[in-house]
């Protein structure tokens, strides 16, 4: 939508530039055909050169980045989970969509227009005697309109005007057709419906025009012997009003500055100069805003950095009681990408206040090693860290630490402290904490619940009274309208009845497909954590028992047991939908065929 903005402001620019240069420089001077293609390489040159954009590369020294203390809760991200804070639904205008819809609007309106005035020179055009001359189609006319010319189309109304003007005509029309200034025409109007809402493209479709005038009068007069004649030829057409749009009109409202044009002295050669008045600007335009700069850092450079970054002192990853989930799973993805690192990080706990009260952290190391930080406790745990050192040879290591800088099994308060399988007197990690299967959650049931049963028996409805087949009979109609009577105030007892019955029902069923939904929606993202806590349950018993364990092979049906179990939940989800649609159309129905019995009353 940015970049939309971005081109239409550019592609305006350049039109008023444009126009302004043909305004000021130009407009006075006698090269009529020179300013057609001026006005013309403005519209094209608007629309083309905001999208040419010339990329700048700018080579730099690179500079080896140290490697800082980076505690997992500066990352920048934002939690998810915020069961304190209650979410506020803030309305706010989108202003860019606002202008979007006023731009269609405008667009939608101008191009209607465009296609009725193409309408109305067909309905000109059709069913007339066309008489062909060389390249040209003379139409001749009855109506008291404007001569005009529409591509090889020469309009005219013979039997308003003398040989010598109707000559006069003819020779100016002639030189529209045959210089196709219905390109320009169409050219400039679809520039008006694309930038509606810029005035000085308005002026600048009138400029055009104008100088096509001044090229066909120019021509024309050339070939006719008395100018005189022509430029009264010129003020007798000022009396016609009427003209069809998108064509070349004889007629125009300039007609003085067209008679002043016609006798101006040709303009100075040297004069020309003006044309090229407006490359400057032009080239400024692009060196302001069509140069794209790329920085890139030099080859021989940056392996020269990358060499001196080596051997940095360690980077520390720090782990708070503050660190939130989405944190964790970040520092997870950053050590894989940055470092190659595989980290796996559940049993995550909190209380109240949202702070961790557990946590387990494992380190899968280069040489299959495994370590371990599990901590637990009914407070706010302490802080641990992820440290990676980096050797000369660029190698990397990895370590996990409490907050008291240790590597080996201690007891902190409540707390199970480090692990680390590395050690040679830890080899078998038989005595470590068996992985735990999570726990597949139960996919909800669609709200149960009685209907409350209409309050009309639609079988004892009351029925209206037929009308009497003869009209004459006085008896049988004073009858009628006495049952009549009777029918219309059972059914006005009726009628609220049922209006109330109707929107309580549906009330009930949008307040139970709603919680429904709720618990659905809960559920799936249930489903996804729990399948995320499978594939890491999966990893660490991989891990601890080797993929030919019976704990593996059971794990793994286990999961496959859940999935289907989860796939079967979301076809009953589909099926209680449907009953649920089912239902409301059951509803709708009865409601639909109480109206009718109503209406047939």
């Amino acid at each position: 939508m940015e970049a939309l903005f971005i081109f239409i402001v550019k592609s305006s620019s350049l039109i008023a530039l444009f126009y302004f240069a043909y305004f000021f420089l130009l407009r006075k001077e006698t090269f009529f055909n020179s300013s057609r293609w001026f006005l013309l390489a403005g519209l094209v040159t608007s629309v083309v050169l905001p999208l040419v954009v010339y990329t700048k590369v700018v080579w730099i020294d690179p500079v080896p980045v140290p490697v800082s203390y980076t505690p997992a809760a500066n990352f920048q991200y934002v939690s998810n989970f915020h069961p304190q804070i209650a979410e506020k639904e803030s309305f706010e205008i989108n202003w860019n969509l606002v202008s979007l819809v006023i731009y269609g609007i405008g667009f939608a309106a101008f191009m209607i227009k465009f296609g009725i005035d193409f309408y109305s020179l067909n309905s000109v055009l059709k069913g007339r005697k066309i008489e062909q001359q060389a390249d040209f189609k003379f139409v001749d006319i009855n109506e008291n309109i404007a001569p005009f010319s529409y591509f090889d189309y020469i309009v005219y109304n013979s039997s308003m005007y003398s040989e010598k003007e109707l000559e006069s005509i003819l020779e100016h029309e002639k030189v529209h057709s045959d210089q196709h200034h219905t390109i320009d025409v169409i050219i400039s109007r679809i520039f008006c419906i694309l930038f509606w809402f810029n005035p000085i493209i308005w002026l600048y479709k009138k400029a055009i025009l104008q100088n096509l005038e001044f090229i066909a009068d120019s021509e024309a007069a050339k070939k006719i012997s008395d100018k005189k004649a022509y430029q009264y030829t010129l003020l007798k057409i000022t009396t016609h009003e009427t003209c069809v749009a998108i064509t070349n009109h004889f007629y125009q409202s300039l007609i003085k500055k067209r008679i002043v044009m016609l006798n101006k002295n040709q303009s100075k050669k040297w004069n020309y100069w003006k044309y090229y008045a407006v490359l400057p600007v032009l080239a400024l335009f692009v060196l302001s805003f069509q140069i794209k700069t790329i920085a890139q850092e030099k080859k021989e450079l940056r392996e020269k950095a990358a060499l001196t970054s080596k051997n940095q002192d360690p980077e520390v990853i720090k782990i708070t009681k503050s660190t939130t989930d989405q944190e964790l799973r970040d520092l997870t993805a950053k050590l894989k990408t940055d470092h190659n690192i595989n980290l796996e990080i559940s049993n995550i706990k909190r209380n109240k206040n949202n702070e961790l009260t557990s946590i387990k952290i494992r380190v899968i190391k280069e040489n299959g090693k495994v370590q371990i930080i599990e901590m637990n406790s009914t407070e706010a745990l302490k802080d641990c860290s992820v440290v990676i050192n980096t050797d000369e040879n660029g190698s990397k290591s990895v370590s996990l630490v409490t907050a008291d800088q240790i590597e080996h099994p201690i007891v902190i308060k409540r707390e199970v402290a480090v692990r680390d399988t590395n050690d040679s007197d830890n080899e078998n990690d038989d005595d470590a904490i068996a992985p735990i299967a999570p726990i597949a959650p139960v996919a909800p049931a669609f709200p149960a619940g009685l209907i409350p049963p209409s309050p009309v028996d639609m079988s004892k409805m009351p029925k209206a009274p037929i009308a009497p087949k003869n009209i004459n009979d006085k008896a049988a109609w004073s009858k009628f309208e006495k049952d009549m009577a009777e029918f219309e105030k059972k059914m006005k007892v009726i009628e609220p009845q049922l209006a109330a019955y109707g929107e309580q029902i549906e009330a009930i069923m949008a307040e139970r497909g709603a919680i429904y939904e709720k618990q659905m929606a809960k559920y799936e993202v249930a489903m996804q954590k729990f399948s995320s806590d499978m594939e890491k349950y999966s990893r660490d018993v991989e891990i601890r028992y080797g993929v030919d364990s019976k704990d593996y092979e059971k794990n793994m049906k286990q999961y496959e047991k859940d999935m289907k179990q989860y796939e079967l939940d979301m076809k009953q989800h589909e099926k209680d939908m449907k009953q649920h649609a089912k239902d409301m159309k059951q509803h709708e129905k009865d409601m639909k065929e109480w109206e009718k019995e109503n209406r047939k009353s």
